[in-house]
């Protein structure tokens, strides 16, 4: 090679050499400089390493969250405040920025956008860095009696909280001493790049950023990492709504959150946070059981539920309901008895169980308008309850239970039929059967 030859080759090195480092630098900077701060950061990085994780965290309802992914939310979102995509809406009723954000899509609300289709951090709703930027939690109760929901009953870091964090202080200590093997057996180092040591690593030709990380076990391994959002939510008047974390107070359960939405399996706390979407949740979240006894004409039927949650069964949005088909079948398998025609809400209704909201004149209500709480027939948290009934015994040779979970009350399912049937129809969620003898 000519020394000519050779001068062009150096000045191409160095030129890709700078381009290179110009593109790592923008990587870097587009998660640590002000404006595009940690809170930016997709889920898409942290699944170049998390990979399980984050296809845990996708099946989530976390990761649907907002008024982009979730239809019901959506549907109240876009009655109530307007267009997730676009900047400067207001909350309707007050003026004022969207409550809802503060839960539904954080980063968003840190940064005290609207249009949550301007970034993969917002349109993501509760992602990675949503959860694990949570420092310390405040309560929820603000000066005055106020509410401060989501993000504002948090201190924020800038820096990812972890349930332990990176603990090689002491492996440190020694490898910088006159230890023979430099710390070697001391802690769990690894050869693998790490971002959360604080410098930003090269991983299958990408440059992930400086994920600096600490250990906050107070808060990552127990239930303060859910009550900002998941504690209480009133409605504009007053109205509680969201009542999850009255309704675990009262259960005096020392068992936490985590303990039933993540569970850990494989050395990975399940960050699908199953719940009220979450079949599999729901079909073991009740005891249920009928017996039954002929007396003379009549079949003797006793209904037996146990609410197994620290919480009430269902919990969280209001609308949520529970509801018991129980029928008696003739040797042929047609239905002879049943408790309700269709919806036992109002042929009887110690068979529905849910929480009503009224207005002024002890009308049912939305959840924006209700001006107080309407009843409460939902399974109180631990609650064994036993439905009565008294069957004519006639042709009967079966009597079958069936427990249903709705996510809408039915008025809402007859007015929201934009939704998808999923979200709409009733899901079978326990059921039991006992055969009658005939002599």
């Amino acid at each position: 090679m000519t020394k000519r030859q050779q001068s062009a080759y150096a000045a191409v090195l160095i030129m890709a050499l700078f381009v290179f480092a110009t593109l790592a630098m923008s990587t870097v900077r587009a998660a640590t400089e002000p404006g595009n701060s940690i809170h930016h950061v997709s889920a898409e990085v942290c699944a170049n390493c998390h990979q399980a994780i984050y296809k845990q965290w996708k099946q989530s309802m976390h990761s649907q969250s907002t008024a982009l992914d979730d239809p019901i939310h959506a549907t109240f979102y876009k009655k109530v405040v307007g267009d997730p995509t676009q900047e400067g809406v207001l909350h309707k009723a007050s003026g004022k920025y969207p409550i809802c954000l503060q839960c539904h899509a954080p980063n968003a609300a840190k940064d005290k956008t609207t249009k949550l289709d301007a970034m993969a951090a917002y349109s993501e709703g509760v992602n990675c860095v949503a959860c694990h930027t949570l420092k310390a939690y405040n309560g929820i109760q603000g000066a005055g009696g106020k509410l401060q929901l989501g993000l504002k009953s948090y201190d924020i870091s800038d820096e990812l909280q972890a349930p332990a964090g990176i603990n090689n202080g002491l492996a440190k200590l020694a490898s910088a001493a006159d230890d023979l093997f430099g710390g070697a057996g001391i802690g769990e180092p690894s050869q693998k790049p790490n971002p959360h040591l604080g410098e930003p690593v090269e991983l299958d030709g990408q440059t992930i950023p400086a994920l600096p990380m600490q250990g906050n076990p107070r808060l990552m391994k127990t239930s303060d990492a859910c009550m900002g959002c998941h504690d209480q939510r009133n409605n504009p008047h007053g109205v509680p709504l969201c009542q999850t974390g009255n309704e675990y107070i009262a259960s005096g359960s020392n068992v936490n959150c985590l303990s039933c939405h993540m569970p850990v399996s494989g050395g990975i706390a399940d960050h699908t946070m199953g719940g009220g979407h979450n079949h599999s949740i729901l079909k073991r979240s009740v005891v249920f059981d009928i017996d039954t006894e002929s007396v003379g004409d009549v079949l003797k039927t006793s209904v037996y539920l146990k609410n197994q949650q620290p919480h009430a069964m269902p919990t969280g949005a209001p609308f949520r309901n529970l509801y018991l088909k129980l029928t008696a079948y003739d040797e042929s398998g047609n239905p002879v008895w049943q408790n309700a025609e269709g919806h036992p809400g109002k042929e009887d209704p110690q068979a529905y169980f849910s929480y009503g909201l009224s207005d002024d004149d002890d009308m049912p209500a939305a959840p924006p308008t209700a001006t107080k709480p309407g009843d409460d027939t939902r399974l109180k948290p631990h609650e064994e309850r036993t439905l009565d009934y008294q069957i004519p015994a006639t042709g009967v040779v079966l009597v079958r239970g069936e427990l249903y979970y709705n996510l809408l009350w039915p008025g809402l399912v007859q007015k929201f039929s934009h939704l998808p049937s999923d979200l709409t129809e009733p899901v079978l969620i326990a059921e039991s059967e006992e055969l009658i003898s005939v002599e």
